[in-house]
């Protein structure tokens, strides 16, 4: 049985027919064909999958996709102005806040809410907040730079 959802992604209304046990992710991979939201364990650990809804981030791979019909989903996608690179992006690219860059979407969807939520974290705090998100090939010191030079020029 399908059922119809309907939502805003990155700015623009969207629509489709999915099973009623599709992910969320699935929905924006298969067939919104957005594939910068990444599977990585299937298991809602490694928080690659991070997206904003209603501007909270949450692992998609955790809700379905009718759960979120009526929402507001923000990509990776999403976050950059036509070339020009949103801050938190280009401070990751900067510092070298990615290596493989798996893990980096997730990272950075993430990083933007917590900003959002405190906009000048400690260390500590951007640690404590992404918890939820692995990376395997880093380590964690040039994320924690990237997000807090991605701070501050989000505060400007």
């Amino acid at each position: 049985m399908s059922i119809s959802v309907s939502m805003t992604v990155n700015g623009k209304a969207v629509s489709g027919e999915v099973e009623a046990r599709t992910l969320l992710v699935q929905f924006i991979r298969e067939n919104l064909v957005l594939t910068g939201t990444h599977v990585g364990c299937d298991t809602s650990q490694c928080g690659a999958c991070v997206v904003l809804i209603n501007g909270t981030s949450k692992k998609s791979c955790t809700i379905l996709a009718v759960q979120a019909d009526g929402t507001t989903v923000d990509t990776i996608e999403g976050l950059a102005d036509g070339d020009e690179l949103h801050p938190m992006q280009a401070a990751f690219r900067e510092n070298h806040g990615l290596q493989c860059g798996f893990c980096t979407p997730g990272m950075v969807m993430s990083a933007v809410d917590l900003v959002k939520e405190n906009p000048d974290p400690s260390d500590h705090e951007i640690r404590e907040w992404l918890e939820g998100n692995l990376c395997r090939c880093t380590g964690y010191h040039n994320i924690v730079k990237s997000i807090k030079a991605g701070a501050a020029a989000m505060r400007g």
